[in-house]
């Protein structure tokens, strides 16, 4: 479990949020296609939240909003 201070950024990785309280459930909220990508579980650990959202069009800003307020 992450410390409750920390706080997620677009460094934070896609298994880092998985990880966390609603994380998932956010995450197909804002159709972050990595979650059920065969391909993207081999690199989950290393799959950056600012890098995914930039590829993907996702407003990277809010969904970080929504998932530090967990």
């Amino acid at each position: 479990m992450r410390d409750k201070k920390k706080k997620f950024s677009e460094k934070s990785t896609i298994e880092e949020i998985m990880k966390s309280k609603n994380g998932i459930k956010i995450l197909m909220k804002y159709s972050v296609p990595c979650i059920g990508c065969p391909l993207a579980s081999f690199e989950i650990s290393k799959l950056k939240i600012g890098e995914v959202a930039k590829i993907y069009g996702i407003d990277v800003k809010n969904l970080l909003k929504e998932l530090n307020k967990n």
